[in-house]
This record gives structure tokens, C-alpha cells and sequence, in this order.
């Protein structure tokens, strides 16, 4: 290898492999806690939806929609203020973590919106037929009868968020992306480069085939449309039966 030896790489790769982890590990936390109730909201407020809310549907959309639309390298450098505020720098592995959980969250929120809206109405109707307020609705219903699907988008989300936190290297956030732009690109050692590619290629198929696997478990099990939450709320539901009486009853001495 060129101008740099292994025996030097190495460690700057296991450190850059971590920082990208991290990066993203907590931007993914950051994403689902925000995402999740936005794309909740999304729906409860949209027409026909149990908290019907056309004002405010349109509000959220909106902010939702002018979010995705914004170019990540475009959202770090408009966030900078914000994120010496918070992190108080802005580089390294902290500062990146700022904007990249600012461009999930709304990236995650629609991919919640799409899972929730495919949960059968029916489940819905029953639990309201049975007094069951939004609330419950939600964390008995829409949110269990989507797992997988929601699943699925986190996975989607990690993914994307590996590709981002490669361009906040351009700007001095560190993790892999910083080790290609620094050694691979600006000091033309290509070999770098694509090791660094293949580390990054390596831990997408990983964390896509560790989603995909936790998806189809719980389609297995009984996630949405499946058979085993609709059962399981008919039983809790339904009455218990009476206890079949003795044969002794009715019996005299």
C-alpha cells in the first residue's frame, strides 16, 4: 500500500469502524423516538383518521416533506449553529450525530407513516367498538400490527444513515468516510479507498440481513395481517366461558 503502511491503517481503521457505529447507533435512537409518534401523528390527524386534523396533517406533512427534500452536505452546514450549541464543536463524532438524526427523523416518519397506514382497519374499528380510546389503539393495535413493517424502515433508516455519516466526513465528523476522503482521495491511495468501501459494503449487508431476519421473525410469529394478534385480542376479548358443570351436580343422596 502506498504512501501509508498497514501497520498504520489498521488502527485508523478499527477507530473509523467504531466511530461510524456510534455515529449512527445514536442517530438511529434519536430517529426512532422522534420518527416513530411523528408518523403516528401523520396518520391519527390525516382524513377520516381518529384525531382528524386537516390543519395541523398539512402543517406536519409539510415540515416533514421540505426536511427530506434538503441535500444532507446542504443540512450540516445550515445546522453548524445549532450544532455548536448543542455539542459546543462542530466536528467530530458528536457534532455528526446532531444532523444526522435531524435528517432521519423525518425520513423515518414517513416510512412509519406507510407501515401504519397498512394496519387492517378492522382491528381498529373493534377496539373502538369496545371502548378503547386512540391511545390504546395505538400501543395495542397500530403499533404491534406494524412491527414488521416498522422494522424493516429502521433498517432502511440505518442504511441511509451509514451513507450519510460517510459525507459528514467530508467536514471533519471522522468514521470511515473521513479515512476515505483523507487518505483515499486526498492522499490518492486507492487501495484505501476501496477497503474502505468494502468495510462500509460488509456492514450494510450485515445490518440489512440482521432487519430482514427480525422481519420475517415476526411475520412468522404473527406480526401484521398474520392470524396470532387478531386471535390473541378475540381472546381477551371474548367472555370466558362458564365451567361445565359437575356430574355430581344435581345428584341426591
Amino acid at each position: 500500500m502506498s504512501g501509508t503502511e498497514w501497520s498504520e491503517i489498521q488502527p485508523l481503521l478499527s477507530q473509523a469502524c467504531w466511530d461510524t457505529l456510534y455515529m449512527v447507533g445514536w442517530s438511529t435512537l434519536v430517529a426512532v423516538v422522534g420518527g416513530l409518534p411523528l408518523g403516528v401523528l401523520l396518520v391519527l390527524t390525516d382524513r377520516g383518521g381518529l384525531l382528524q386534523n386537516t390543519v395541523a396533517n398539512k402543517v406536519i406533512g409539510q415540515v416533514v416533506n421540505i426536511a427530506r427534500s434538503m441535500p444532507f452536505i446542504i443540512l450540516m452546514v445550515a445546522l453548524m449553529n445549532f450544532t455548536r450549541t448543542i455539542t459546543g464543536t462542530t466536528i467530530g463524532r458528536e457534532a455528526a450525530i446532531v444532523p444526522l438524526a435531524i435528517g432521519a427523523i423525518p425520513f423515518f416518519a414517513r416510512l412509519v407513516e406507510t407501515a401504519v397506514r397498512e394496519v387492517d382497519g378492522g382491528l381498529v374499528e373493534a377496539v373502538q367498538a369496545m371502548g378503547g380510546n386512540t391511545w390504546t389503539i395505538v400501543r395495542k393495535v397500530l403499533v404491534p400490527e406494524s412491527l414488521p413493517s416498522l422494522i424493516a424502515g429502521t433498517t432502511t433508516t440505518i442504511v441511509a444513515l451509514i451513507g450519510y455519516s460517510a459525507m459528514a466526513g467530508t467536514v471533519g465528523a471522522g468514521g470511515l468516510g473521513d479515512i476515505a476522503i483523507r487518505y483515499g482521495y486526498q492522499r490518492f491511495e486507492t487501495e484505501l479507498m476501496w477497503i474502505t468501501v468494502a468495510i462500509l459494503a460488509v456492514v450494510i449487508a450485515l445490518i440489512q440481513f440482521a432487519g430482514d431476519y427480525a422481519a420475517r421473525s415476526l411475520h412468522r410469529r404473527g406480526g401484521r395481517s398474520g392470524p396470532a394478534p387478531k386471535l390473541r385480542l378475540l381472546r381477551a376479548t371474548e367472555p370466558a366461558a362458564p365451567e361445565p358443570a359437575s356430574p355430581e351436580v344435581g345428584k341426591t343422596a
